[in-house]
């Protein structure tokens, strides 16, 4: 099975030529995600509705997440596992601009400017070592 990531693969287009690439070869496929946003749900939600053999749920921590986030609330509620794709404009949601700025300064004070994913798996796994996918 491959897990999917439309931030990773390339955005919505290329995670749905991904889904192509999968399904002729009888590969299994869902989609990833961590601690996103609900701009990033909406995007997901968008491309999985697109991808007509999607065989397992899609993967989200948004209900963790959801109390500090850059959107207006309303449109991304999950009933029964389940988010229905939103029908607005673009991907759907509004964006709540105080939200965003506050966040924005957040992670501009936070001086975080990249992910160190291969450090953090060397201490549970020390002789991790990062590899790209290959076709």
């Amino acid at each position: 099975m491959l897990l999917t990531d439309h931030h990773y693969w390339g955005g919505l287009r290329r995670t749905r030529e991904l889904a192509a690439v999968c399904e002729a070869f009888g590969l299994a496929l869902s989609m990833h995600s961590s601690s996103h946003l609900g701009i990033s749900l909406a995007a997901m939600t968008h491309v999985a509705a697109a991808i007509p053999h999607l065989d397992h749920s899609c993967d989200t921590h948004y209900p963790w997440n959801s109390a500090d986030d850059v959107i207006v609330p309303g449109v991304l509620e999950f009933r029964d596992g389940e988010v229905a794709v939103p029908t607005g404009p673009g991907l759907g949601v509004e964006l709540d601009h105080d939200a965003l700025d506050r966040l924005h300064r957040l992670y501009v004070e936070s001086g975080v400017r990249s992910r160190d994913d291969t450090g953090y798996m060397r201490r549970i796994h020390p002789e991790y070592e990062l590899r790209l996918p290959r076709w």
